[in-house]
């Protein structure tokens, strides 16, 4: 497998490796790729008996070959995302008019579309209403397979441009530039010996681009230097380690990897490389300086794990541990790009005038600006970053009087149960009426009563955890649900914010009157042109038949399970509240927060249910043992099978 778009020396094909494959002995041959109806016209060339599929057949086709006794050779034919990208910018391959967008209040974030993608350029995105999806339009190589994930939030936009976001200093560039003006230079680094500069982050970020900034600086200068780029597996979204070191003299360069512990500054544009043993073997405790990004880049577990975290804490304390309490220095290289420069592709150029403020990459400012527009890609930008990273080590107090307050709505960590109770009793009076959300308002009560009869947390975890888990379960995303969401007027300004241009749109849809699961697999999505908004803004005012028996839609076996899981989370609810005491108050908190995880949308949320009532059983069973007896012990994947050991 090739990746980063290298090229294949001597040249190759599909259909070659395929007959040499076959002369080799192998027992079948099968070819997969995005476009298979190119091969239509080529398959004599291949070895008789060739199977050719589609992508979307990737997974049935390997269940079939592990059956095939003897070696058999998959062919997946798929140009790089990443060399799609290059090609796109430089005009040498077409760029689809069309672009993906999901829109976060349908979005359940269960995780199916990076499931069904694998791609790193869907993204968690932290909401009040939990943890969502988005699309990082920047990193996004078109193939759309995000869309095949089992949820309506997606829609296709054809015609239209991702919206350039304006940041602080369009407005406030003049006073910006004078502040910028004001700063102190920093004291040159005392340096004899090779001046050795770590820099640590994912690929397609310009991580690499740094490094080559810093050289082509002491290049200028007349200084000597040299740049060793480590790169991971994918060249966007992999680990890339970038040893940059300078030096008054040649001779004084006699290898391009910084020696172990022999780094004089580790400049980490993201968290998990720097703490990787790769980038830690270089520091050594008291003399290396570590400036740390500590903006959450998600890594590939995200993509697989919806609920992954990055855990900064620990990742900052191992930094510590390795250089000294002293020797780190944190940052957020992103937010300052995106509230500053309207958007976070120059956040490591931000992060690189962070660390010349410091003093820890010497070079003059001169220097590293020209070397910037010898560069010469966005340099007006990137001139704009360096100088905002400048001001952010140097008087982060005049940085903080450019920025505007924070809006209250964009604070999700911070909301109070006062605060909590009045979104939700909105949300639910909008979901169906006064009633329901009054229905919600009487067991939150009920748990807030008890958690204040026990004293402890003022932070009420317990009754926080009921009122959201109950409104997710009582808002559940059915048809009508999902028509209001998408014709409230939140998904017109959304997509608003995020493009400009005429946009036509396309809606990713598995209605469940018309799609049907066959075979054992799911149903398939269907694609609705605009002419479905109307009927969905018709379709909202629906709720109304919610519970009777005009409802067509609430007799599924989805629709049924919704309404017992309301049921029965009140039952529990009331049943822990009865049964709270402050020994046992985090462990009612873990139980009320159960349902959290019971997301999706047909097959993908009745799997999620089946592991929230496992994980429920077995929490139970700690709450009350004479009630709830221990779970049957379940095979899990990865699991290994413990070997019995008997006596000699």
């Amino acid at each position: 497998a090739m990746t980063g778009g290298q090229p294949v020396d001597g040249g190759t094909s599909v259909d070659a490796i395929a007959r040499q494959v076959e002369s080799e002995g192998v027992a079948q041959v099968v070819v997969v790729s995005d476009h298979i109806a190119r091969y239509d016209a080529l398959k004599d060339r291949f070895p008789a008996g060739t199977a050719f599929h589609p992508r979307e057949e990737l997974d049935a086709v390997q269940r079939r070959l592990r059956e095939v006794p003897g070696v058999t050779v998959l062919i997946y034919e798929q140009t790089c995302a990443a060399e799609k990208r290059r090609r796109r910018k430089k005009g040498e391959l077409p760029d689809p008019p069309t672009r993906l967008f999901i829109h976060d209040a349908v979005c359940e974030g269960c995780g199916d579309c990076g499931v069904q993608s694998n791609c790193v350029a869907v993204l968690p995105q932290e909401t009040s209403f939990g943890r969502k999806r988005r699309i990082d339009q920047s990193a996004c190589n078109k193939d759309y397979r995000c869309a095949d994930g089992f949820c309506p939030s997606f829609v296709s936009v054809t015609g239209g441009r991702p919206r350039k976001h304006s940041g602080l200093l369009d407005a406030r560039r003049d006073e910006f530039l004078q502040r910028v003006q004001a700063l102190p230079l920093p004291a040159a680094p005392e340096w004899t010996a090779p001046w050795d500069l770590l820099v640590t982050g994912v690929g397609g970020t310009g991580v690499v681009t740094v490094g080559a900034l810093v050289s082509m600086a002491a290049h200028l200068e007349g200084r000597h230097a040299s740049v060793l780029d480590f790169m991971g597996f994918a060249q966007k979204g992999g680990a890339v380690l970038s040893f940059v070191r300078l030096a008054r003299e040649q001779a004084m360069l006699n290898q391009v990897r910084i020696d172990a512990q022999q780094a004089d500054a580790v400049l980490a544009c993201d968290l998990v490389v720097a703490a990787s043993p790769d980038a830690l073997q270089t520091v050594r405790h008291g003399r290396t300086h570590i400036l740390a990004n500590v903006h959450p880049i998600p890594v590939a577990e995200s993509v697989r794990r919806p609920d992954a975290e990055l855990h900064v804490d620990a990742l900052l304390a191992k930094l510590r541990h390795a250089a000294g309490d002293g020797q780190v220095q944190t940052f957020d290289a992103q937010a300052l790009a995106q509230d500053f420069l309207g958007d976070t592709v120059g956040a490591n150029i931000v992060a690189l005038g962070f660390a010349w403020q410091r003093g820890l990459v010497p070079v003059g400012l001169a220097a590293l600006q020209r070397a910037i527009e010898l560069n010469g890609v966005a340099v007006a930008n990137n001139q704009l970053a360096l100088a905002l990273g400048r001001l952010a080590a140097a008087d982060a107090q005049a940085l903080a009087a450019l920025r505007e307050p924070v809006a209250a709505a964009d604070r999700v960590d911070e909301e109070d149960l006062p605060a909590l109770m009045a979104r939700a009793v909105d949300h639910l009076t909008g979901w169906q009426d006064a009633d329901w959300a009054r229905r919600f308002v009487r067991t939150v009560h009920l748990a807030e009563a008890a958690e204040r009869r026990i004293g402890g947390d003022p932070a009420l975890p317990f009754t926080q955890a009921v009122a959201r888990s109950l409104l997710k379960l009582l808002s559940y995303k059915d048809e009508y649900e999902v028509a209001r969401l998408f014709s409230d007027g939140r998904f017109a300004r959304a997509l608003h914010d995020q493009f400009e241009g005429e946009l036509k749109l396309a809606f990713h849809m598995a209605p469940p009157l018309l799609a049907r699961g066959r075979d054992g697999r799911p149903p398939r999505k269907w694609r609705f042109g605009p002419w479905l908004q109307p009927l969905m803004k018709a379709l909202a005012h629906g709720k109304r038949l919610r519970g009777t028996a005009f409802d067509v839609f609430g007799r599924t076996e989805e629709r049924r399970l919704e309404r017992r899981l309301i049921t029965e989370f009140e039952a529990r609810a009331a049943e822990l509240a009865e049964g709270l005491d402050a020994a046992r108050l985090p462990l009612a908190t873990q139980i009320a927060q159960v349902p959290l995880a019971m997301r999706g949308f047909g097959h993908v949320k009745l799997a999620h249910v089946a592991l929230a009532r496992a994980r429920e059983a077995e929490l139970l069973h700690r709450w009350d043992p004479a009630r709830y007896p221990r779970p049957p012990a379940a095979p899990q994947a990865g699991q290994l099978k413990g070997i019995a050991v008997v006596a000699g």
